[in-house]
């Protein structure tokens, strides 16, 4: 697959999903760059705008199995990587896998689940395997984790640490729809007998991993490449940072670069794909001081301000 069939796919699927779910397109667009970049996704916002709807309307669209984990305070990790359970007839423990063993999972209220069981999704959301029982076990391809987590309700909740934050290629919220959007919802409601809207099928699991695999073809001149370092490295000189942008997240700002690309069909990297992923992939990776979380300021400030004090490079031919 090439950068322009990657474009005519991501289209197809983009228009899809918004047949059954009412958001802002930029939204879609940053989770599509999660999945074509084989990056992880972390949606905070209220209860009720959609983000579950998002999850399964996408595995859907794309004909990936979905998973959903509820996230509870008494979730063990065996309830998510699965465990071994006695076969009276056969006489011997057979495996029974858990939820985490599909291509789409929705990690539901992560926050509420104690960090031990949090913990349980690290080595799945990085190695795209399990270890259980000493023995390790692959997760099916494609693999990525779409996890919710609600910001007003405090009580009962866990925050995840850095470590889990960071694993989580971009972080970014539903919102509320508009009134024409919340109106068109009504509207779309009235005129169908089920409460849920189903969106159909528009590529297979190979056309996803073919997907997957256009970026890597995407060229990144050396100065893009110099600007992505420098922006992320501007993050950790900022006073207001206690941590700044990791080695991960240079990274993963490079890989989103390059999938930015090719969902629009170009087979290099400008520095419009670089403005357009940085805040969704860099924002939830800021570690502010005290001072600086006592004063209110917004990660989105200290990137905004690594953006403009590094000289943004120009494109020749």
């Amino acid at each position: 697959m090439n950068v322009t069939e990657a474009e005519r796919v991501c289209g197809a699927v983009f228009e899809e999903i918004r047949t059954a779910v009412i958001g802002d397109p930029t939204l879609f667009e940053t989770i599509l760059t999660a999945v074509v970049g084989e990056g992880h996704v972390l949606l905070e916002d209220v209860p009720g705008t959609g983000k579950t709807l998002t999850a399964r309307t996408l595995a859907r669209v794309l004909d990936l199995e979905f998973s959903r984990i509820q996230f509870t305070p008494d979730l063990l990790p065996a309830d998510i990587t699965g465990t071994h359970v006695y076969d009276e007839q056969a006489g011997q423990f057979e495996f029974e896998a858990g939820p985490i063993f599909a291509n789409v999972v929705l990690a539901d209220e992560i926050n509420r689940a104690p960090p031990k069981t949090q913990a349980a999704l690290l080595e799945a959301m990085g190695e795209k395997q399990v270890s259980i029982g000493g023995e390790t076990r692959p997760l099916p391809e494609p693999f990525f984790v779409i996890a919710t987590q609600n910001p007003v309700e405090q009580e009962g909740t866990f925050p995840l640490p850095e470590a889990q934050v960071d694993r989580f290629m971009v972080k970014t919220a539903m919102g509320y729809p508009d009134r024409d959007g919340e109106l068109e919802l009504v509207d779309r409601r009235a005129s169908r007998e089920s409460r849920t809207p189903e969106a159909s099928r528009i590529v297979d699991r190979e056309t996803v991993l073919a997907l997957q695999s256009v970026p890597e073809t995407v060229a990144v001149d050396p100065e893009i490449r110099a600007y992505v370092v420098d922006v992320c490295r501007a993050t950790r000189e900022d006073e207001r940072v206690d941590v700044g942008v990791s080695p991960r997240g240079i990274q993963r700002l490079f890989e989103a670069a390059r999938a930015r690309a090719a969902i629009v069909g170009r087979d290099y990297v400008a520095p419009e794909d670089v403005h357009v992923v940085v805040h969704p992939v860099l924002d939830h990776r800021i570690v502010l001081t005290t001072e600086a979380d006592v004063r209110d300021v917004d990660p989105y400030a200290v990137v905004e301000s690594a953006l403009n004090g590094v000289p943004v490079p120009s494109m020749g031919d």
